[in-house]
């Protein structure tokens, strides 16, 4: 019998602290309901007192998600107990999760706090946090560089205050597989009252071990495991979600442990992920790299094509990973709604109505420029549609003019919601420069650009251009993603959404300030 693996994911909390890896309201509700959809167990939605906009990100997902547990990280302090139980009101299944350091160097340095002192703190906010649900989780930060014996004391009195799961983290990401699992073997046998309660891990991978780690205290009775999509985290990062769950399911034979994951949706997920942190997979990476399914060597090609079993030990299929081949369906400017619709669900993009209705012109227009659609398009479409903040300015008319013996200027119209339509021309160090000073006037933001990257969706003369920016101003960073088969104006697109979403998230800040006064 397979034991159940409850699958804790913190990709919009531990995740987006990464740098550069900030996002916004839509892009986290979009994380969220892929989440839901897929399976997850528990998503940490936030940090809810850290500021106005994880907050209300938290009290969002929290009203929308209704078939996994939605989990607000608090410190053991009565402010953040009090704001995430708040954000939390409402929730399906809400779950408080409390963390206090148990090492000595965060004891002495950190807390300034003696062993005593954090015992009794850790017990009275679980109390605390048992006020606004029944599901309360704590975690001892840094639980594998401080005594055993005083972890187990901790989450001993942890459970028998009330909390349903006690996490033992890998903070730094020091530990070994072999010791970590010897260390969740001791912590099971010599915590106090550990059956009433659910054992669980969070690695961070320093060392490159956060999964290997994990799934060795698996291994070793552990029963929950915190991990996140891309391995996106801190430093170096977390568990990877994909490794871990497709690890459980392919070596069921050893590990005899498995998750509810859906996993045909962790290509998808992985792939939205990474367009709305605006960081990319590494062609390599397990499981959802380009290269994870791919054959050069003939050696190997002349094995998968005899028995695809030679050289995989899953199938493409299985994680989600589209193969083109396996569709006879060719999109273009003759393809109707329900060819789009049907080809958008072998992707694993399943939109609304309303949504498909704006999918399906701008792939029209787009079929307009190329012959073909291919999949990549079809996501970058609807990546487009789902995720992008409410539009403050929309791109009306732009041109350059350029040239080697020329300075450049832009020139560029955008309409405001409001109606109004404002133009404006500026010289810059190309383009680009020109085409972005342009905006910046017009929108009065002048915003420090941190990353400009460009590159094309697919192959071809007739590719699509994908630009990604990210902006920062007033100490937060903004996300924007843009695409055109002509790059300058993907690149406009990306600038525009990204100042899109600062003007959506500076008028959410003013409305809930008024509110509150």
């Amino acid at each position: 019998m397979n034991t159940h693996i409850t699958i804790f994911d913190t990709t919009l909390r531990d995740g987006e602290q990464a740098p550069g890896c900030s996002m916004n309201l839509q892009e986290k509700i979009e994380v969220a309901r892929r989440l839901e959809s897929m399976g997850v167990d528990v998503i940490e939605a936030g940090f809810p007192v850290s500021s106005p906009g994880d907050f209300e990100s938290v009290k969002t997902i929290a009203g929308l998600v209704k078939n996994s547990c939605v989990a607000a990280l608090a410190r053991c302090r009565d402010a953040d107990i009090d704001a995430a139980g708040a954000a939390l009101a409402g929730c399906a299944h809400p779950r408080i999760h409390i963390f206090l350091a148990t090492s000595p160097i965060h004891m002495e340095y950190k807390l300034k706090m003696t062993p005593e002192q954090v015992l009794a703190q850790a017990v009275a906010s679980v109390k605390r946090a048992k006020r606004f649900c029944e599901d309360v989780e704590f975690s001892a930060e840094d639980a594998f560089r401080s005594d055993p014996d005083f972890v187990c004391r901790v989450f001993g009195e942890a459970i028998a205050a009330g909390a349903l799961t006690v996490n033992f983290p890998d903070t730094v990401g020091y530990a070994l597989p072999a010791e970590f699992a010897e260390r969740i073997r001791y912590v099971r046998e010599h915590t106090p009252l550990m059956a009433k309660a659910r054992l669980s891990v969070h690695c961070h991978n320093d060392l490159g071990l956060a999964v290997a780690n994990s799934l060795a205290a698996i291994a070793a009775g552990a029963e929950q495991a915190e991990c996140t999509i891309n391995g996106l985290g801190e430093r170096a990062g977390n568990a990877s979600l994909e490794e871990i769950v497709m690890a459980l399911r392919v070596r069921r034979d050893i590990l005899h442990a498995d998750t509810r994951i859906d996993t045909t949706q962790i290509y998808a997920a992985s792939r939205l992920v990474s367009k709305v942190t605006g960081v990319k997979v590494q062609p390599n990476k397990a499981i959802v790299g380009d290269n994870a399914f791919a054959h050069e060597a003939g050696i190997h090609q002349h094995g998968v094509l005899a028995n695809p079993a030679t050289y995989e030990i899953m199938t493409p299929e299985s994680v989600g990973v589209p193969k083109n081949a396996a569709s006879s369906m060719v999109l273009g400017k003759h393809s109707g709604k329900h060819a789009l619709e049907e080809r958008l669900k072998e992707l694993g993009l399943v939109v609304g109505a309303d949504t498909l209705e704006r999918v399906f012109a701008d792939f029209k227009v787009l079929a307009d420029k190329k012959k073909t659609i291919s999949d990549r398009d079809l996501e970058a479409l609807v990546m487009g549609v789902t995720v992008a903040a409410p539009e403050t300015w929309t791109l009306e008319h732009w041109a350059v003019n350029t040239g080697s013996a020329l300075g450049a200027s832009g020139t560029v119209r955008l309409r405001h919601k409001d109606g109004a339509v404002r133009k404006e021309v500026a010289m810059g160090d190309g383009p680009i420069d020109s085409i972005f000073r342009a905006i910046n006037t017009i929108t009065g933001k002048e915003p420090e650009l941190e990353l400009y990257e460009l590159g094309a969706i697919t192959g071809g003369s007739t590719a699509q251009g994908e630009t990604t920016v990210k902006i920062h101003w007033n100490d937060r960073r903004y996300n924007g993603r843009g695409v055109s088969t002509d790059i300058i104006e993907s690149s406009i697109k990306a600038y525009i959404a990204a100042l899109n979403a600062l003007e959506w998230e500076t008028a959410a800040k003013g409305a809930a300030k008024d509110g509150a006064t």
